[in-house]
């Protein structure tokens, strides 16, 4: 089960950043006050689509000490489940909408003696609070920001103003893509952060990693579940006694939750670890960023939100 209650919004204002995406202003509908948030937090906003409820995620792109209203950003998707459809197209300003609270599994290092932020397209999100702080804190930063142009440039016109000496730009159809060039000039202690289509945020983690950067200075966000290839209907042994089929277009924990078993998740992405479950016989097929490399090998547990098992019956512990 969901773990964390939720906060009823009302929409204050929509406003239109580029064609394809759109900034939403949210207040609270009893208290004027929101819940106060941290840099890099997101929240989930409950959603219809296709005639079931969606969870989208969502980056909180305000200051954090203003918690009046929540913003957040939404990129309209050419195949789209529902999410950003219906944000676009069936929401307006003064409807209410349920969300959760805020949520931080992309904070601020504070060890970093310099922050590097690596985005592409809607990417860009859950920087602009962190630069918000890091800014009044006087830390050191830069940004490195990839979109195919100008005019879709979600924030162009706030970050060249707001940090004229640390935005850096990129528009690959006019010739000039961002590569992982600059990640060889940082200085000792740097920490990188990145957040964009997963093949951006794999390749640019594999080129931090091959600089030699450790990988605790390494940060990722994302917000969907990681893409797995091929994947294979398995049978799920429970410790009852239960056999459960998961087929290939369902995860495993939508899987034992549509079968009536209470897990208890937060992310869905294989972030927090809040769904691990222990695994008694088998070997899991990992595809999570919250397990150590050593406990992926030990296979003693994973995340059902995204991983799976590598062999035709996996049989775990589960109330």
């Amino acid at each position: 089960m969901e773990l964390d209650s939720r906060l009823e919004v009302r929409i204050q204002a929509i406003t239109i950043e580029t064609e394809t995406i759109k900034r939403f202003t949210f207040v609270g509908t009893v208290d004027r006050s929101l819940p106060a948030f941290s840099a890099g937090s997101h929240i989930i906003v409950y959603l219809k689509g296709r005639g079931v409820e969606l969870e989208r995620r969502y980056s909180l792109i305000g200051h954090p000490d203003k918690t009046d209203n929540y913003q957040i950003a939404v990129k309209l998707r050419e195949n789209s489940s529902g999410g950003s459809t219906f944000l676009h197209n069936k929401t307006q300003i003064g409807d209410i909408l349920q969300i959760s609270f805020p949520k931080n599994y992309f904070p601020l290092s504070f060890h970093a003696r310099h922050h590097v932020f690596y985005a592409a397209g809607i990417g860009i999100t859950p920087f602009l609070s962190m630069m918000c702080e890091l800014k009044e804190q006087d830390k050191s930063f830069e940004l490195h920001y990839a979109a195919k142009t100008k005019d879709e440039c979600a924030f162009y016109a706030y970050l060249i103003k707001e940090y004229p000496q640390q935005a850096y730009f990129y528009f690959s159809k006019e010739g000039n893509r961002l590569d992982a060039s600059s990640l060889s000039d940082q200085t000792v202690g740097t920490h990188v952060y990145l957040c964009g289509p997963e093949r951006f945020t794999t390749s640019f983690s594999h080129a931090a990693t091959s600089f030699g950067y450790p990988p605790s200075n390494i940060h990722y966000e994302y917000f969907s579940p990681p893409i797995v290839y091929m994947p294979r209907t398995f049978l799920l042994e429970l410790s009852d006694g239960s056999l459960l089929s998961v087929p290939d277009e369902k995860s495993t924990l939508d899987t034992l939750l549509d079968a009536g078993y209470s897990v208890p998740y937060s992310c869905k992405v294989g972030r927090c670890g809040t769904c691990e479950l222990p695994i008694v016989k088998g070997e899991a097929e990992h595809h999570d960023s919250f397990l150590t490399t050593e406990q992926k090998e030990s296979h003693t547990s994973f995340l059902p939100c995204v991983s799976r098992s590598k062999l035709e019956k996996l049989k775990i512990s589960c109330g």
